[in-house]
């Protein structure tokens, strides 16, 4: 039984090793190994040996010795990450060695003033360190023999709060050093952070639930690390970041010289550290360091509001010493702030060129982020809501990077009686048309497509494209250039284009002018479903078109009909047919729709079949492959004026296939399903009616 015991507990000694090497290798060196299924296997294999075998995992409690003796899993094993009891509240912990804050610089001239007290107080030149300032909550970890003991909060310096169960969660912080090179006492200064991207999921989830989000990455950071339930610590992907030694013993173990070289040092035990840490022996090389980070600032993983600047050399450190609580020999480089307070003096709202209605607060000119901002984009009504802002609030404005100012909080203390409500607009602001906001979506849109100069450019586009009226040689920057100079002010005008206006467009000699012309004249003969795709109605595509085409024959029908009919459509449901009865609805669309009309825009008249001479009525076919006789369009639609369903893909419930040229993995599905297959002469005969 003994032989059994040990052997159980090598294995759960070669698993905790195993898991932590794991650890290591993802969280620290971003090199992962093995799966993340078998990683999942090792943990559950590790923690059913734990809970089958207690006696053989267990080892002092050093919290609980003044109580007596108590056992618990031991402090490396990766089962402590996932979070225990919660606690009441936190104790208190008396830094060994106090932690200390830095002073700041703000811009070139005060660093090199810094500088100079420096080597005036030396009498010789100095290397630096640089390093990221990380935008987190500054701790203290304790090591006795390799293993995590304890950690602390700055607190004030002298004092911190004990979160050492919190820490252990965190999975980049190593619980048991590599190695066996390391003093008997070590502690481990640095920063945990929430990288960027745990805090956008964090508040997404929050959003979806209805919860208050977290202003900004740093706030998270300190609220995830000051959880009195670990667990919930735990399942907040913090990060750490090793920046600095506290206290060594004994005194005498061989730290390196430098400043680098103990962070390479503390790299080698299982620390995570930054990798923009750098050497810079002059004035320039750190004011370049400090421009290079603050221009990549935006695409760094983490938040960080300036870069560190330590001499380098320990000895120099030394003789250099202390002011106050900061020490001579560092300091922080800042960048100019990201968040600052102003006034919201009003609230205008924008119009973009897909008919989003968009709030932009007005505000009183606030230096933020290097630049001075007057206005700050709301998102939306739901945007608005939840921040619970109003006019003339104090708001909390954030810039970060080249990303567009926003409000990410307001001050309630400070708002004023006279505080008034933001009001959306019910129409328009460029073009008067109704606003629609359709249940369950965010975005508020104008309704004037065509009509709305906000929306003139991608309007036009969209009705020149190739699966609309398909005008040759009507590309995006002829459209662009058209409107620029106020040839085109709706689709109609396209019709009334000369070539000696065109030749005005830059690139546009006449006889290019001139084929243009002619395309736009062959554009006037179209088909209904085409002309009603090309309007631009939301969520009306070419099937939908297809479909209202065949239904309503004529478009005096579709202009006359409501909600209620539209639904009778297939593929209709009640969101579309809102769109269209909102579209319908507008004076300005209905006008540009007839103007299309007196332009000449015309199609065949869609004959009223009888539903009996449906001959495809209630099947479902697909096209695939090249065909040569008949355009993919054209064959879709009159397959529809059958009554088929053309689907895009393959399945059970397919009555036909159509395999063109080139035919490639559709064919092969129907034919695994045994489905019929034509190729384009037997449907050019279906077509006919043979």
């Amino acid at each position: 039984m003994a032989k059994n015991n040990k052997g159980i507990s090598q294995e759960i000694e070669h698993l905790i090793s195993e898991i932590n090497e794991h650890d290591h290798r993802y969280h620290v060196l971003d090199d992962p190994i093995i799966t993340d299924s078998e990683y999942d296997r090792l943990k559950i294999k590790l923690k059913k040996l734990e809970n089958r075998f207690p006696a053989l995992n267990l080892i002092l409690d050093l919290n609980a010795v003044s109580e007596g003796v108590h056992t618990s899993i031991r402090f490396d094993s990766p089962s402590r990450r996932v979070g225990g009891k919660a606690l009441s509240k936190f104790d208190q912990i008396t830094h060994l060695k106090p932690m200390l804050s830095l002073d700041n610089v703000f811009n070139d001239e005060e660093f090199e003033a810094f500088h100079a007290r420096l080597t005036n107080r030396l009498g010789t030149t100095l290397r630096f360190c640089c390093e990221p300032k990380l935008d987190g909550l500054a701790v203290s970890i304790l090591y006795r023999d390799g293993v995590l003991e304890r950690a602390a909060t700055r607190g004030d310096g002298e004092i911190g709060e004990d979160i050492t169960e919190n820490v252990r969660t965190i999975r980049s912080i190593p619980l048991k050093l590599r190695g066996d090179n390391f003093p008997p006492l070590l502690e481990v200064r640095g920063e945990v952070i929430m990288p960027k991207q745990a805090f956008d999921s964090l508040n997404e989830r929050a959003r979806a639930k209805g919860e208050k989000e977290f202003v900004n990455p740093r706030n998270a950071a300190a609220g995830s690390l000051r959880q009195l339930d670990s667990k919930i610590t735990a399942s907040r992907s913090l990060g750490f970041y090793a920046y600095a030694l506290g206290v060594v013993e004994p005194e005498t173990w061989g730290l390196a010289d430098h400043h680098y070289g103990q962070l390479l040092q503390l790299k080698s035990w299982g620390f995570p550290v930054s990798a923009e840490v750098k050497q810079c022996d002059s004035v320039s090389e750190v004011i370049a360091y400090y421009t290079d980070i603050m221009t990549r600032r935006s695409a760094l993983a983490y938040e960080i509001d300036g870069v560190v600047i330590k001499v380098d050399n320990i000895a120099q450190q030394l003789k250099l010493g202390f002011v106050a609580k900061a020490p001579r020999w560092a300091t922080a480089f800042k960048f100019p702030a990201q968040e600052e307070m102003t006034l919201l003096e009003g609230v205008d709202f924008q119009v973009g060129r897909t008919g989003a209605v968009t709030p932009v607060a007005r505000l009183k000119p606030i230096f933020v982020g290097g630049v001075t901002v007057s206005n700050a984009t709301l998102h939306n009504a739901d945007e608005i809501a939840r921040l619970g802002v109003k006019i003339k609030d104090t708001v909390i404005v954030r810039r970060a990077g080249d990303v567009i100012p926003q409000i990410v909080a307001i001050v309630a203390e400070k708002r004023p009686d006279d505080a008034c409500e933001i009001e959306f607009p019910q129409t328009c602001p460029v073009c008067d048309s109704l606003v629609e906001r359709i249940e369950g979506e965010v975005v508020a849109r104008c309704t004037g497509g065509l009509f709305c100069e906000a929306q003139r450019k991608e309007a036009i586009k969209h009705f020149a494209s190739r699966k609309a009226l398909d005008i040759d040689g009507m590309g995006d920057k002829v459209v662009e250039q058209l409107i620029d100079k106020e040839l085109v002010e709706s689709p109609a005008d396209l019709f009334k284009l000369s070539a000696s206006a065109i030749t005005m467009l830059d690139r546009m000699g006449l006889k290019s002018a001139t084929n243009l012309v002619a395309a736009i004249e062959v554009a006037k003969k179209t088909t209904f479903p085409r002309f009603l795709y090309a309007l631009g109605i939301r969520e009306v595509g070419e099937a939908t078109a297809a479909n209202l085409a065949n239904y309503f024959k004529s478009l005096d029908k579709l202009k006359a009909a409501n909600a209620e009919e539209f639904i009778k459509v297939d593929d209709v449901g009640t969101i579309v047919a809102q769109h269209l009865t909102h579209f319908f609805a507008q004076s300005h669309n209905v006008e540009v729709v007839d103007s299309l009309i007196e332009a000449g825009v015309n199609w065949p008249v869609i004959e009223e079949v009888a539903e009996e001479s449906l001959s495809l009525k209630g099947q479902t076919w697909v096209l695939t492959g090249t065909l040569t006789q008949l355009n993919r369009n054209d064959a879709k639609a009159q397959l529809q004026a059958l009554g088929a369903k053309v689907a895009a893909s393959v399945s059970k419930n397919t009555d036909c296939l159509v395999a063109g040229e080139a035919a490639g993995s559709k064919l092969t599905k129907a034919q695994d399903l045994g489905i019929k297959i034509l190729d384009e002469d037997g449907l050019l005969a279906v077509l006919a009616g043979e």
